[in-house]
Formats: C-alpha cells, sequence, structure tokens
C-alpha cells in the first residue's frame, strides 16, 4: 500500500521514545493550530452567526435556565406572604389593635432558612456536579423537589414552613450556580453574555408568575389561598427532568473529565446542521483541551482551598464581591416591595399591583440590558453605571420619609412609582449583568466552585439583610419607613468605590485570554485595553496539554490526519 510505502524507513530508525517525542509534540502542535484556529473565529462571529450555528445550543440553556424559575417563584411567595391576610392570620400572631403580623424574628427566620438550606446546596453541588456532571445533579434535585414542597403544602405552623425553606434551600442552591455554568459553556463568545444574563429573565418570570397568583389569592379567604401557590410548585419539575435527561453534557465539563470524543458529540448536538459557516468541531474541542490546560498549569489544584491560591484569589474574590454587591445595592430592600408599601400606607391590593408592575419590569430590564451590551456597553461599565444610578434613587427614597402625616400617601404613592423605576435601572445594570460577570470572570477549571463561594457570600450577606430588612420595616419593630432607603443607599456607595478599582471588563474575551490577563495581574481599568495573545506568549504544548489528555489527543489527531479531506465542518 502507498501508505505502508511511505512510511517505511530510509534510514536507522530514531530511538523508539524520540519517535514517541516526536508524535507527541506533532500532535500537540496540532491541536494548539485547531485551538488558534477556534478561538480567532469566535472572535470574528456575530450575534446572528452564533444564534445560526447554536440554536439548539440556546434551546437547550433556556430549558436549563428554567429551573431558576421555580426559586424565584418560591421567594417571591415568601417574602409577599409577609403582607398577605390569609397567610398573616394562619402563622402570625395578634397586635393590641387587632391586626395580624408575622413577627419580625420569624420573618427573619424564614428568610434565612431559604438561605441556610442554598448555602448548604450549594456547597455540595461543587463536589457532586463536577463528579457527575451538570444533567445528573439537576435531575437528582428536581426530585427533591417534589419531595419537599410537600411540607409547604401541608404545613400547618410556622415551624413546619421553615423546615420546608431550608430543605427546599438546597436543590435551589445547586440551580443558583448550575445555570450559569451551563449557559456559559455551551455557546460561543457572542452569545454568552445573553444566554447567561437569561437566567435573571427567569428569576424575574418566577416572580411575575408568584406575585400573579398571590394576587388572584387575595379575594380567597379559607386556607387554599396560600396552599393552592404552594402547591403549583409541582408544576415544574417533571416536565424539567424529561427535558435535562435528554440535553447534552456540557462539552467543557467532558473535556475536563478527559472525555474527548464525548465532548466532540455533545458539542455536535449543541450545533446546526445547516450551518453555513467555517465551523469545525475538532478545533472547537482543541480549543477547550488547551484553555484546559492552560488553567491546569495556572492552577494546581481543583478544590475550594484553590480558589483562595495565586491568581485564582483575585477571581474568586471578583466574583464573590460581584454577587455581594447585588444584595448591598439594595436589591434586599426591593424583595419586601408589597410589604414595605403597605407600612408606607398604600392597602395590600395596590401594594401587590405596585409588586406585580415591579417584577414584570425584572424581565423587560433583561432585554434591555441585551441591547445596551449588543450596541457595545461592557459588561463593567453597565455594572459601575449602573450602581450609580441605584444610589442616587436609593437617597430619594430615604428622603420621601420626610413629610407630616397628611402627605403620607402621596409619598407612599412617590415611594412605589421610585421602586418601580429602581427596578427598572437595576434589572438594566447590576441585576442582568452580574451573571454575566460571575460566569466570564471564574476560570473553566474551578468555574463551579468559585460561583458557588460567590453565591454563598450573596446568600451570607442576605442573611444579614434578612435579618435587618424586617425590623426596619415591620411596624412592631425598629419601623424605619422610608429612611431604610438611607442606609442601603450608604452601602451602594462604598459598592460603587469597590467596582472602580476593582471590576474586570470580559467582553469580548475568550475564556483563556481571561486566563492570562489574570495571570498577568492586568488592573482591572485596563481589561479591556490590553492586547494579549494566548498562543504566543504562552507554551502550553506538550506536557501541559498532554499531562492528562495525552493518549485521547494523540489518538484524535491520528484519525484526522487518516480521514483528511472528511472532517466536519
Amino acid at each position: 500500500m502507498a501508505f505502508e510505502k511511505e512510511i517505511q524507513p530510509t534510514t536507522a530508525a530514531p530511538p523508539v521514545y524520540e519517535q514517541h517525542e516526536s508524535d507527541h509534540k506533532a500532535a500537540a502542535d496540532r491541536v494548539t493550530s485547531d485551538a488558534r484556529n477556534a478561538t480567532e473565529k469566535e472572535h470574528n462571529m456575530t450575534l446572528m452567526q452564533g444564534i445560526k450555528l447554536y440554536p439548539k445550543a440556546i434551546g437547550w440553556s433556556i430549558l436549563i435556565s428554567t429551573c431558576i424559575v421555580m426559586e424565584g417563584y418560591d421567594v417571591c411567595l415568601l417574602n409577599n406572604f409577609f403582607g398577605f391576610p390569609q397567610f398573616k392570620r394562619k402563622y402570625g400572631e395578634q397586635l393590641p389593635d387587632g391586626s395580624w403580623e408575622i413577627p419580625a424574628p420569624w420573618q427573619a427566620g424564614l428568610s434565612n432558612g431559604v438561605i441556610v438550606g442554598e448555602i448548604i446546596g450549594l456547597f455540595l453541588n461543587g463536589w457532586v456536579s463536577e463528579a457527575i456532571g451538570y444533567r445528573y445533579t439537576l435531575i437528582g434535585c428536581l426530585f427533591l423537589i417534589m419531595c419537599f414542597t410537600t411540607i409547604f403544602f401541608t404545613a400547618q405552623t410556622v415551624v413546619h414552613l421553615l423546615v420546608a425553606e431550608i430543605l427546599c434551600g438546597i436543590p435551589w442552591g445547586v440551580f443558583q450556580t448550575l445555570t450559569i455554568t451551563y449557559a456559559s459553556e455551551v455557546c460561543p463568545v457572542a452569545l454568552r453574555g445573553y444566554l447567561t444574563t437569561y437566567v435573571n429573565f427567569c428569576w424575574g418570570l418566577g416572580q411575575v408568575i408568584g406575585i400573579g397568583v398571590i394576587r388572584a389569592m387575595l379575594p380567597r379567604d379559607d386556607e387554599w389561598s396560600y396552599r393552592i401557590p404552594y402547591a403549583l410548585q409541582w408544576m415544574w419539575p417533571v416536565p424539567l427532568i424529561i427535558g435535562i435527561f435528554l440535553a447534552p453534557e456540557s462539552p467543557w465539563w467532558l473535556v475536563r473529565k478527559g472525555k474527548i470524543e464525548a465532548a466532540k458529540t455533545s458539542l455536535l448536538r449543541l450545533t446546526s446542521l445547516n450551518r453555513e459557516t467555517d465551523f469545525d468541531a475538532e478545533e472547537t474541542v482543541a480549543m477547550m483541551v488547551h484553555t484546559t490546560a492552560l488553567e491546569e498549569k495556572i492552577t494546581q489544584g481543583a478544590s475550594y482551598l484553590d480558589c483562595f491560591k495565586g491568581v485564582d484569589l483575585r477571581r474568586t474574590e471578583v466574583v464573590c464581591m460581584a454577587w455581594a454587591i447585588q444584595n448591598l445595592s439594595g436589591n434586599a430592600f426591593s424583595g419586601y416591595s408589597s410589604y414595605f408599601l403597605q407600612q408606607a400606607g398604600l392597602p395590600s391590593s395596590t401594594s401587590y399591583d405596585f409588586a406585580l408592575g415591579q417584577y414584570g419590569i425584572n424581565m423587560a430590564g433583561v432585554f434591555g440590558a441585551w441591547y445596551l451590551m449588543k450596541i457595545g456597553f461592557g459588561r463593567r461599565s453597565l455594572y459601575l453605571y449602573g450602581l450609580c444610578g441605584l444610589c442616587a434613587m436609593l437617597f430619594v427614597m430615604g428622603f420621601l420619609g420626610i413629610g407630616s402625616e397628611n402627605t403620607k400617601e402621596s409619598r407612599a404613592m412617590a415611594t412605589g412609582a421610585m421602586m418601580i423605576v429602581w427596578a427598572m435601572f437595576y434589572q438594566l445594570t447590576v441585576g442582568t449583568v452580574c451573571y454575566s460577570l460571575v460566569a466570564e470572570l471564574s476560570s473553566r477549571r474551578l468555574q463551579i466552585k468559585t460561583v458557588v463561594l460567590g453565591r454563598n457570600l450573596y446568600n451570607m450577606i442576605g442573611i444579614i439583610t434578612g435579618v435587618l430588612t424586617p425590623y426596619m420595616l415591620n411596624p412592631g419593630a425598629w419601623n424605619w419607613g422610608n429612611f431604610a432607603g438611607l442606609f442601603w443607599a450608604g452601602l451602594c456607595f462604598l459598592s460603587i468605590i469597590y467596582t472602580y478599582f476593582r471590576m474586570p471588563e470580559p467582553k469580548d474575551r475568550s475564556f483563556a485570554e481571561l486566563d492570562l490577563l489574570f495571570e498577568k495581574r492586568i488592573s482591572a481599568r485596563k481589561f479591556a485595553a490590553t492586547e494579549v495573545n494566548v498562543f504566543e506568549e504562552t507554551n502550553v504544548q506538550g506536557t501541559a496539554v498532554f499531562e492528562r489528555y495525552e493518549e485521547k489527543v494523540t489518538d484524535t489527531a491520528q484519525r484526522m490526519e487518516s480521514i483528511s479531506g472528511t472532517k466536519h465542518t
């Protein structure tokens, strides 16, 4: 055969180990070359090209992100039930004036119960999802939701509600990170900002459904007025379990596990068969291998402790603060909007109408943020300018508390209108862009654990604000009313200072480029302008690539040669 003649030596054959080194280096060179091609194609890919090439990835990401709807729905139920007359009569205590209220300690306990569960679930997720994959982790959590919802539905005391909140918080904690991680790993750079921030749309959708259900139950005067909203949680898990079982696994996770062929198969399931681009699955997988190898060279391990070592310490800090600032900028305050507006003087029905408008704006704000990103605004810019606007509005809401009793109703209406404007501005910027920042600024190798740590800091701050906010607003406690806005405005101002000096710009950067920018310790304010070339400035060939993937990548490269001319395009 011609091939056999070609490989017959004409001179003495070199030692076996030299042949192996030559073969490995040649295979490594091919992987690096393919990775360079794939990176260049991603940089040149437009939004419409990305949509045409990755329609299946968009669909699967939207499906999996729907898990967040359940969490948004329940958190909305809990906070708004605090102002729900029938719920207060069942689980609250009667005040001297004859009205019913959930005591501030129990309001804080219930709000924090779900956060405690989420913290547990988040930490478990860092180990479980990396061990068994994203799909099976999500399926297991959905099964737990079906079981734990029974406790909500049958709860007779506030203690039962607390147990249900803690237990349901465990799978909800998993949803908070895996949905974002999956979205960031199944799509190219052109789509990454949109699919990761879509998670926030799902959060808003859950809130709209929740407040709509509560508003519809107001005319009822029996126990079903609050049991029906809890029972509706059973409508989500079964269809989601079926859909997620059929979904492809993250190709990045498969590459980290050394399953190169499975990663290619998963990638092909995420892309369209009717392509009008020069897409090459082998090149894209090679880019994933190259990036993973680069991160292995930079990061020695993949444990929670490694998130606090070397270059990854800065990445962990930034991701944690991106999450934390959501709560520090007044988000916790707005979560009690209906209850707050009732204390400010509005009737229950009107307060829920305002809350419904606020949550509707939460959803619309995501699309507004997409438009701002499309016309060229960076993540850092939106985050920073958004905080400035939020700070100003919180000061205005705080000063609206100044006035006589005769103007209380008009000031309450003005506060409600300002909270809607605040919600719109929040969702256009900080509320939405945060999801993109945390997905992009963490490394692939430590992404799940880094996002877990960030979300858990968010939750820990949420526990503190969950204790403080009911006391600030409850008429049986501190009863600050509008003046609570001044407290949050001060924290928001400190968040502005941090963001200006520490928050980098990840827009239009590949994961490998972000790795290198962090490794070179580039200032956050210079991230966007600094030019890097991961293929010229780093040497990740040979050992770095093949310590883990040597056999599989070399085998893949040899097969690619043997079927030259029939590669998938």
